[in-house]
C-alpha cells in the first residue's frame, strides 16, 4: 500500500535510537555472552493472531540500527492484512544482534499494527456511508508520527498534528471565553487574527452553542458526546454551513449507528489511546 503517506526517515531513527538506548544502554549481557561471536540467525515475525500490519519500515530500522548487517526482509506491506500464523518479515544476520534488537522491533510493531487494526474495524463499519474515521492528539508521549501512520495504515484520516497546526476550541476554552454573542465575538476576532489557510473548528456538548459558534463561520464543528438520536437536529441546523466531526463513545458497536446520522467526520480517541498490542512473535528459523 504505497499511497500511504510514510513517516520521515529521521523521524522514525530518532525514536528508533531513543527506544534503543533505553532498552539496551550498555550492551546485551545475555546475548552477548552465550551465543558464539560467530553465530548467525535467522527469523521470522509470525502472527498469532489476525490483523493488519503497520511498521515493517519501524521494524526494519530496529534491526539496521542494532547492526547494519542484519538483511530484512518484509512479506507484506502495510496496511495489508493477515492471519494467524502467517510470517510478516524475515530477518537474517548475527544472532547476538537479531537478539538484541528483537524486543523494540517488536514492541513498536505490534503497538502499530494494533492501530491500524482498531482503525480498520472501525472504518469497515461506516464503509456505507461518506464518513471519514479520524484520530485525535490521545496518542503516546514520543510515538504520536508512528500512531498516526498506523491509523492512515487501518484507512483512517488524522486529526491536527499538534497544537500549532490549527485552531481548535474545546469545552475548557469555551468556558473560559463565554457562551452565545461573546462566544461569537471571541471567535470572529480570533478569524481576522488567523491566516486564510488555518482552520477554526470549536467543540460543542449541546445543541444550544450551535448558533453562536455557526455564526462566527468556523469550518468544522465537533459534536462532543451527542446522543446519535439528537445527532439529525444538529446537522439540520447546521445545515452544510461547516463541516461536521462526532466524537466521544465511538466504538465498533455504535460507529456505524453515528455515521448513518449523516456526519463527515467521526474522530476516535481509542483507536490510539486504548489498543492491546497485536500478538506477534519472533521466531528463530531451525533449519
Amino acid at each position: 500500500m504505497n499511497h500511504i503517506q510514510a513517516v520521515p526517515a529521521s523521524v522514525i531513527d530518532s525514536i528508533v535510537a531513543i527506544a534503543l538506548a533505553e532498552d539496551c544502554p550498555r550492551g546485551d549481557i545475555t546475548a552477548g555472552t552465550i551465543l558464539p561471536p560467530d553465530a548467525r540467525a535467522t527469523a521470522a515475525v509470525v502472527a498469532r493472531q489476525p490483523g493488519v500490519l503497520s511498521g515493517a519500515a519501524v521494524f526494519e530500522r530496529v534491526m539496521k540500527q542494532v547492526d547494519g548487517a542484519i538483511e530484512v526482509t518484509p512479506l507484506l506491506s502495510d496496511g495489508e492484512r493477515f492471519g494467524v500464523g502467517q510470517r510478516l518479515i524475515t530477518v537474517t544476520g548475527p544472532a547476538a544482534s537479531v537478539l538484541t534488537a528483537e524486543r523494540v522491533g517488536l514492541n513498536l510493531l505490534q503497538r502499530m499494527s494494533a492501530i491500524a487494526t482498531a482503525t480498520a474495524v472501525l472504518v469497515e463499519r461506516v464503509a456505507h456511508t461518506n464518513a471519514r474515521i479520524a484520530d485525535t492528539r490521545k496518542t503516546t508521549p514520543g510515538l504520536r508520527a508512528l500512531e498516526r501512520y498506523a491509523v492512515r495504515c487501518g484507512g483512517g484520516v488524522n486529526h491536527r498534528d499538534n497544537l500549532s497546526d490549527a485552531f481548535m476550541a474545546k469545552d475548557n476554552h469555551l468556558a473560559l471565553v463565554g457562551q452565545g454573542e461573546e462566544l461569537t465575538t471571541a471567535l470572529k476576532s480570533v478569524r481576522a487574527r488567523l491566516g486564510h489557510t488555518t482552520a477554526m473548528e470549536v467543540e460543542v456538548d449541546d445543541i444550544s452553542q450551535i448558533p453562536a459558534v455557526l455564526d462566527a463561520g468556523v469550518d468544522v464543528i465537533m459534536l462532543d458526546n451527542f446522543n446519535p438520536s439528537d445527532i439529525p437536529a444538529a446537522l439540520k441546523l447546521i445545515d452544510g454551513r461547516a463541516i461536521v466531526e462526532a466524537s466521544g463513545n465511538v466504538s465498533a458497536h455504535t460507529v456505524a449507528e453515528i455515521a448513518e446520522t449523516g456526519v463527515d467526520i467521526i474522530s476516535s480517541g481509542a483507536i490510539t489511546h486504548s489498543v492491546a498490542a497485536i500478538d506477534l512473535g519472533l521466531d528463530v528459523v531451525i533449519e
